[in-house]
């Protein structure tokens, strides 16, 4: 059965062309408080993801005081990891290897990365259904279905905190609508007295790490002589970043595109032959991989979309003459 007919009943069905000033006005609303509330406000909390049969977890202290952020996240499972971020610069601590890696980021927010923008365009690739209340974590939550209107994203289900529409659990539904990933907090203190301050203090304690500072620069496919030829429907490019060239050659291309919700990204690299044994795919859970070598290139997607989106990425990829 249809997952977008099973659930969205015909006479509120909209056109896939494009949605109604209203709805789109309303989910706009929805994602935007929610979006704001991940950055807006101080909380501590233990944050747990399961995938693919996999699951792995994380302690998060956030807090803001205008417009400064600061975050640290303690990784629970696996390798030892703490990653602080304050505004876009994000310092990660690997303690088994004493490494310490400093960058700057442009995507704000680790939880929820889910919503990068909200604009008018969402609403002509999602349809909306507020679903009640739920408590999760504490508190009580709004239960929002985010459906897709095709078959090229995925669609969510999303529980944000009544008062303020902080993200507490999220679950991403593929085509069948059967939940293939979900992210909640399993503990959740609001307006946690958080120091800012010792955060920071914490984040600039590298003594003892080697200090890594990987260098992104900010470039365009076009320069860098890639082109689309055919877009994907409603993913739009974001931005794109490039390594620079060392001694092993060029470095490599990210390529990064959004519905505004979902995300895919396209790394170019040169093809080598030692490294680059097989074109393959993969999934766990929402995210999916796809390797393939166009001519002198190794071409890798990886984005949050269903494994059809990412071969329509794949096959519209061209190099300039």
């Amino acid at each position: 059965m249809n997952y977008v007919a099973a659930q969205v009943p015909a006479a509120l069905a909209p056109t896939a062309s494009a949605a109604s000033l209203a709805d789109t006005r309303s989910l706009n609303d929805w994602l935007m408080r929610m979006h704001q509330a991940s950055t807006n406000r101080s909380y501590v909390g233990t944050f747990v993801v399961s995938a693919g049969g996999n699951m792995s977890s994380a302690k998060i202290w956030h807090v803001c005081e205008g417009p400064q952020q600061v975050e640290r996240v303690e990784i629970l499972t696996g390798a030892p990891r703490s990653i602080f971020r304050h505004n876009d610069q994000v310092v990660t601590f690997m303690p088994d290897h004493k490494v310490a890696r400093s960058e700057k980021r442009e995507s704000l927010g680790l939880f929820p990365e889910l919503f990068q923008s909200a604009d008018s365009r969402i609403g002509d690739f999602y349809k909306f259904r507020h679903e009640g209340i739920e408590r999760v974590a504490g508190v009580d939550a709004d239960l929002i279905m985010l459906i897709p209107r095709d078959s090229l994203r995925f669609g969510y289900r999303v529980w944000s905190e009544r008062r303020n529409g902080l993200v507490v659990k999220l679950q991403t539904l593929d085509t069948d609508g059967r939940v293939i990933e979900q992210a909640a907090f399993s503990e959740l203190q609001l307006d946690a007295p958080v120091s800012m301050n010792q955060l920071i203090q914490m984040m600039g304690k590298v003594q003892g790490y080697r200090l890594e500072k990987p260098v992104l620069v900010k470039t365009t496919a076009s320069a860098e002589g890639w082109t689309l030829k055919a877009p994907v429907a409603g993913f739009n490019p974001m931005s794109c970043y490039k390594r620079p060239a060392s001694s092993a050659g060029d470095g490599p291309l990210q390529w990064i595109f959004s519905d505004g919700l979902a995300s895919v990204s396209i790394f170019v690299e040169p093809f080598d032959r030692q490294r680059h044994i097989r074109e393959s795919s993969l999934s766990l859970g929402a995210t999916q991989t796809l390797t393939r070598q166009l001519g002198a290139y190794w071409i890798t997607l990886v984005g949050e979309v269903p494994a059809a989106t990412l071969q329509a990425f794949a096959s519209g990829l061209e190099r300039k003459k």
